[in-house]
């Protein structure tokens, strides 16, 4: 599950846009399928997110939660990918881009009525 934060002036009028482009490096890092895009939004008035110095009001937050398992080398090409395809396909530059990804067990997951070390994945999870 990946959520974003951003003030609403700018994230409403690009959440069609950044959820591809979100996903097109989720798919080409990690494998997964076309399907598997599970994006929350959440825009905020400006004074329920402050921005950061050196940052403009298109400084956006990606929390990106996913089951352990992935190499160290990776997650680092997911944030580059990201990163690159944030400021080609939207003109976000990378200083207003914080990603940060946050891994649990796969027994900490349920979907499907069972749990993530249950589930038969159409997706490898060590990549």
């Amino acid at each position: 599950m990946i959520l974003v934060y951003g003030r609403r002036g700018h994230l409403d009028p690009i959440k069609p846009r950044l959820s591809a482009a979100i996903h097109q490096c989720m798919m080409e890092t990690l494998g997964l399928p076309e399907d598997k895009r599970a994006h929350r939004f959440i825009p905020l008035a400006p004074d329920d997110f402050f921005v950061p110095g050196g940052r403009s009001e298109a400084y956006t937050v990606i929390e990106i939660n996913l089951i352990e398992g992935r190499a160290d080398a990776t997650k680092k090409a997911r944030i580059r990918a990201r990163c690159s395809r944030l400021e080609a396909d939207l003109g976000l530059r990378p200083m207003d881009a914080e990603i940060t990804s946050h891994e649990q067990p796969a027994h900490c997951w349920g979907f499907r009525g069972i749990t993530g070390d249950e589930a038969q994945l159409s997706y490898k999870i060590e990549v």
